[in-house]
């Protein structure tokens, strides 16, 4: 019976309890079926050929790119030399785990497929870290900002359609509470706190509810003002997530209006951190930024 390749991390049944949504397991399990094949020297093609498939589809798989079908995981599998029962049940349980649909999959109809990536990497991440030029981040919008930020993107929607996105974005803000939960760190840029979304009345509550999250020990608010001029000009929004999991590497999310890019190459994410620890070190501290937020308040 042939045993994983050195170097290979062994792989057993606590494979299947990783922690994270379908999204990072299927990272994760591609990650790991891409270090056994290149362990063996197997090409993608002949890979593919296993499993009545093209090296394209190997490279979704080993991207995390689509879910990974449970009978060709298996034949890969057997392709690479595990034939170890509890080997095996650890990777074929954690295929079926990232086969289950994720919570945003019921908002399919309001959900962008680029946006169910950052949906299930944010419930995986332990940090994540923001910088926001236009609005109030998406984890801390109070439901009436975050209708009228929905109703901008839907100039021909529907209510009904803004409504849903709504609750997807608060049901998104469930991790802030939840136990094990990441570690915020917001920059929010002046411009995006004094801009009136929705009326005075919907920033006046927007504004205390800055003010609230930022007392959660979790929880930095900073707020970038305007004379810290080119420190801040990132030029768009950043977001860059952190993982407790070895084959997650730092992600970088940089969201458009009709569409995402997520950066995970190490020299993309060290410059993208070079630029938030500038921001972060341009904006007055939390301490301060709350007086300031307060001010603004009264």
């Amino acid at each position: 019976m042939s045993s994983p390749a050195e170097g290979v991390p062994q792989v057993g049944g606590s494979l299947a309890q990783r922690r994270g949504g379908p999204t990072v397991l299927r990272i994760v399990l591609g990650t790991q079926l891409r270090r056994l094949r290149e362990s063996r020297g197997i090409t993608r093609e002949a890979a593919g050929d296993a499993i009545r498939g093209s090296h394209a589809k190997i490279s979704r798989m080993e991207l995390g790119r689509v879910a990974q079908k449970e009978r060709d995981v298996a034949d890969l599998l057997t392709l690479y030399g595990v034939l170890d029962p509890d080997d095996r049940a650890g990777y074929l349980g954690l295929a079926k785990r990232a086969g289950t649909p994720g919570w945003w999959q019921q908002y399919s109809d309001v959900v962008p497929s680029w946006l169910e990536t950052i949906l299930g990497l944010e419930e995986a991440a332990s940090v994540i870290r923001s910088y926001q030029v236009q609005f109030i981040p998406g984890l801390l919008q109070t439901p009436d900002y975050a209708t009228a930020v929905a109703s901008l993107g839907e100039a021909q929607g529907s209510l009904r359609d803004i409504n849903r996105k709504v609750e997807v974005r608060l049901r998104r803000q469930q991790l802030i509470t939840q136990p094990g939960g990441p570690k915020l760190w917001f920059v929010i840029d002046e411009a995006a706190v004094r801009r009136p979304m929705g009326g005075h009345a919907v920033m006046q509550e927007q504004i205390r509810h800055l003010i609230t999250m930022a007392q959660l020990p979790h929880v930095t608010v900073q707020v970038a003002p305007l004379e810290a001029g080119a420190a801040t000009a990132v030029g768009g929004p950043v977001t860059i997530l952190r993982f407790l999991e070895p084959d997650l590497p730092d992600i970088v999310y940089l969201e458009q209006l009709t569409s995402a890019l997520y950066l995970d190459k190490r020299a993309d994410v060290e410059n993208y951190m070079l630029v938030m620890d500038r921001v972060c070190t341009a904006a007055p501290d939390a301490v301060a930024s709350m007086r300031f937020l307060e001010q603004l308040l009264d």
